[in-house]
């Protein structure tokens, strides 16, 4: 690589190893001692409801990703962790299920050669792909799904439509994970709320719980045990901090609270995250500049 030079497709400081077959090769074994992640971006947002773009995003975040440095002021850090990028997905536009088995097929392919996934959205919909090959490693019954959302997404059908980024964590949840967490919701229908209330295995937690007492969040995170699945839609986010989103909804969580939950969890056992509904194609665009931060964030924060 020239001095001085970037690949804008490529996530900032990924190895230069990016195929498979060249990582077969390499001494790892076990998928449960394994250290190393593979970025996959997935350009789709067909079931896009309000404001679309997010098939933008793994570029414009990967291109944000260059204006950080390996050492982290925050956590007082450097990035040591082995992490690839293997570009995007195929993805076929205007079929959120069969993208979503795309992903399944393609994070399969990462597990099998010990390798994590990052994925990159895209509309929140393709968390289901990453989380369904998952199940094929893990067992469900085990695994805690930490869901950062302004929106529960736990309806049934949304537009008539059971694969939606509207309906994603109903379909994850008749997975039946261990646990869904919701963080940062303030906006559901009364269906949705209802549902919820009738399961002994999803909790919520509000941005007023967390302005009332965040340290009740804390320890709830740090009482988990087993697997955990970390999947963050950026409109979890107050608008005023992150406005580029497929559903930007007021009153939302600080990018502080996200530091919290991701120095927390990163004690524990991570199997997989991805981060969704970035949407613009403005290069630059601090949405972006933010889900490029946090992904460096979580990347720094693994042992």
């Amino acid at each position: 690589m020239l001095f001085n030079t970037y690949e804008p497709w490529k996530f900032a400081f990924a190895q230069e190893t990016s195929n498979l077959e060249d990582i077969k090769n390499l001494n790892f074994h076990n998928l449960s001692k394994s250290k190393q992640w593979g970025i996959i971006g997935v350009p789709f947002d067909s079931t896009c409801s309000y404001h679309n773009g997010s098939r933008y995003a793994p570029l414009v975040i990967r291109e944000a990703s260059y204006g950080f440095e390996r050492f982290n002021t925050n956590f007082q850090k450097n990035l040591s962790t082995i992490f690839y990028d293997f570009g995007d997905s195929n993805i076929i536009n205007g079929n959120c299920k069969k993208t979503c088995e795309i992903v399944e097929e393609n994070v399969t392919d990462l597990l099998t050669n010990n390798i994590y996934p990052l994925i990159i959205g895209g509309e929140h919909s393709l968390t289901l792909g990453s989380i369904k090959a998952l199940t094929k490693y893990y067992n469900i019954s085990e695994i805690t799904v930490i869901h950062i959302d302004a929106h529960r997404d736990i309806i049934e059908s949304y537009q008539n439509e059971k694969y939606s980024h509207a309906t994603i964590l109903r379909r994850i949840h008749e997975l039946n994970p261990k646990e869904i967490i919701q963080i940062g919701i303030r906006s559901a229908s009364k269906e949705e709320n209802d549902y919820v209330k009738n399961q002994k295995n999803i909790k919520t937690f509000t941005p007023t719980d967390l302005q009332t007492d965040f340290n009740k969040l804390i320890n709830y995170l740090k009482s988990i045990k087993g697997p955990i699945y970390l999947t963050i839609d950026m409109d979890g986010l107050d608008p005023s901090i992150a406005p580029s989103v497929g559903n930007p909804t007021p009153n939302g969580l600080k990018s502080q609270d996200i530091s919290e939950v991701m120095k927390i969890i990163s004690k524990k056992e991570i199997i997989g995250f991805d981060l969704m509904e970035v949407a613009t194609n403005k290069l630059g665009d601090i949405t972006a500049v933010l889900a490029a931060k946090f992904i460096l964030d979580f990347l720094t924060l693994l042992p």
